[in-house]
């Protein structure tokens, strides 16, 4: 995983500085360059911004960074915080501009989720943690979303603008800061509002600071990036991350009209380009790529949905996510029976794939997939602004 990716652009936030732009800077007031290591990892390791509290920082450079106000803080505060019954909080969080998008911390469940990953699990018993002290964070990238995917809460009032680096680490840090002392933080998804890859530049330099080894070190093989299918980009992440980050593609549908339906992102970039730039992504040994699939009722939880997907993804190493619907405001589109869903599974399994049904988590407090909204500056949701036609 290097430190630094190409091409990314300068920082515009102190939060958005890796190890060597802090030590440029400091250097700039005579300070050695082991210096912005220091800060940087005062900054993402403790979540510290108060220059009084670097206790290893000379009090000279201390009284500059605080004279400067060269810190800036976090930008962001919350707004909301919803506690669902299964123990997932949702953060409503709102940033200078008064803009605000929402933010889910999860609980892994006591018995390990089905698609959490076997080396993971062995991490975090070494690291002594029980499954239900595991946490997954799920982060925004956007205000809004601009893909207008028909069954997602999140695009129904389009694309507001692009979160900075700063915007989307301090989620995960404000995040990490709500936990209690027998949780950690141990995966982040950007699976919350917005499309990642749409918001490339900001996404890679947050990427690097969320696994940096002197911040919170997260291992690139717990933290994903789900996609509707921008292929350039998801080549570009390949490139510039070697395969490392792991990766989710919400596929939903198997046939291109279909698709284009309910995901226009599908007119741009068809299955069959989409699922050739899959098999040419670099996975590390052992990684597969998760597949997500929304079962929509009457739409595309046919058994013969379940064959195609299963002919689709041959020579793809990946696993298949079955979502069933998430209820959304002003949709009348809804998930198949239990009994449905575990038939679809059971279906692609025989065609020799792995599946699992996620389980809903937060549905309660609208934390759970698809669920997450726009609010307006009243603190309610935004309203549908459009209706895209389903083909059946």
């Amino acid at each position: 995983m290097p430190h630094s990716v190409p091409d990314l652009p300068a920082p515009t936030h102190p939060l958005e500085r890796l190890p060597e732009e802090w030590s440029a800077r400091l250097a700039e007031w005579g300070e050695p360059r082991f210096r912005g290591e220091q800060v940087f990892s005062w900054i993402h390791q403790r979540g510290v911004f108060d220059p009084a509290e670097m206790t290893n920082l000379p009090k000279r450079l201390r009284a500059r960074l605080a004279e400067e106000d060269e810190l800036g803080g976090l930008p962001l505060e919350i707004v909301r915080h919803h506690r669902a019954t299964d123990r997932t909080r949702k953060l409503l969080v709102r940033f200078g501009d008064g803009l605000d998008v929402e933010t889910v911390l999860i609980p892994q469940l006591k018995k390990a989720d089905p698609d959490v990953q076997e080396d993971d699990l062995e991490s975090d018993r070494a690291d002594g943690l029980r499954p239900s002290a595991v946490v997954t964070q799920c982060i925004s990238s956007q205000v809004g979303c601009a893909m207008g995917c028909v069954f997602c809460a999140s695009g129904v009032a389009g694309l507001k603008r692009h979160l900075s680096a700063a915007e989307i680490v301090a989620q995960v840090l404000l995040g990490r800061a709500q936990l209690g002392e027998d949780e950690r933080l141990r995966n982040v998804v950007f699976m919350g509002m917005g499309e990642p890859l749409h918001n490339y530049g900001a996404v890679a330099r947050a990427l690097v600071l969320l696994t940096h080894d002197k911040g919170l070190g997260l291992s690139t093989r717990r933290v994903t990036v789900s996609t509707s299918g921008l292929v350039p980009e998801i080549d570009r992440l390949a490139a510039d991350f070697d395969g490392k980050v792991a990766l989710a593609i919400s596929l939903h549908a198997v046939t291109d009209e279909r698709r284009s339906s309910i995901m226009p992102v599908n007119r741009k970039y068809p299955l069959g380009e989409l699922v050739a730039c899959l098999k040419r992504y670099p996975l590390p040994k052992r990684r597969r790529i998760t597949i997500e699939y929304t079962l929509i009722r009457g739409v595309n939880d046919d058994p013969a949905d379940a064959d195609a997907l299963v002919a689709l993804l041959r020579g793809v190493p990946a696993k298949v996510n079955l979502i069933p619907m998430n209820p959304i405001h002003d949709s009348d589109l809804g998930a198949p029976s239990g009994d449905g869903v575990e038939r679809f599974r059971d279906r692609i399994q025989a065609g020799g794939v792995t599946a699992t049904i996620r389980r809903q988590r937060g549905d309660d407090v609208d934390a759970a997939c698809g669920q997450l909204a726009l609010y307006g500056p009243d603190g309610e949701r935004a309203e549908r602004t459009r209706r895209l036609p389903v083909s059946k």
